[in-house]
């Protein structure tokens, strides 16, 4: 999660820069990621990362628990390592409403280590928002709510906003470009990938490292003919 955080952070903080720099605030066109763009890939990223950890009811992670297999974030801090009495609440859709229920505490552990997962990309989010306020931005960077663009689990194909509201089909067709890179997006932004291979320079759309490997400068001459 460190080098994920802190990479990003260096683009926020090159985006801040020509934000401040540039005509307009137009980014793209000095060579940079814009904000919206930015947060369309965290709302993609984040949202996939999160169908990794299983469906949110699972006796096969109940079976995983049970045999050693499984085990939730800091396993360590827990009192109780065999989780047999227990439930966890979670909300789950019925229809176009959530509904509270109770799942055992085994059958829940997905969602447990989801919520682990999830307060990591917190933190990182933090992070790039307060490189923005430091930069006098203004904007914010934010997670989409846990049930959105979701493949695997309960909420598989429900169809919702970045902030968890329900939309019909029709309408998360007509706004998906407006939630997730758009195929021009993902054009521009290989547009971007460039090598810059002299030394001392770096690409415009990332800010450089705070210090280079082991403390040296930026423009420290690693390699050597």
């Amino acid at each position: 999660m460190f080098v994920g955080e802190t990479g990003v952070r260096r683009i926020v903080a090159r985006t801040a820069e020509l934000l401040k720099a540039s005509p307009g605030g137009d980014v793209r066109a000095a060579g940079g990621i814009d904000l919206p763009t930015l947060q369309k890939y965290i709302n993609f990223w984040y949202s996939i990362s999160l169908d990794l950890f299983g469906g949110e009811v699972s006796s096969n992670a109940a079976e995983f628990f049970a045999a050693g297999l499984k085990g939730r974030a800091q396993e360590r801090r827990f009192e109780d390592h065999v989780a047999l009495e227990g439930v966890y609440r979670m909300a789950v859709p019925e229809g176009d409403t959530l509904v509270e229920k109770d799942v055992p505490l085994r059958n829940a552990m997905n969602e447990v280590l989801r919520d682990a997962y999830v307060d990591d990309n917190q933190r990182g989010v933090d992070m790039w928002n307060r490189t923005l306020a430091e930069a006098g931005i203004e904007t914010r960077l934010t997670l989409p709510s846990r049930r959105f663009n979701r493949q695997v689990g309960v909420f598989a194909h429900w169809p919702c906003t970045p902030e968890g509201t329900p939309v019909s089909a029709a309408e998360w067709a007509r706004r998906r470009d407006e939630w997730l890179p758009s195929a021009s997006d993902r054009a521009f932004i290989a547009s971007l990938m460039k090598p810059v291979l002299e030394r001392g320079r770096i690409a415009g759309w990332i800010a450089p490292p705070l210090k280079g490997i082991n403390g040296q400068p930026f423009d420290f001459e690693y390699v050597r003919d």
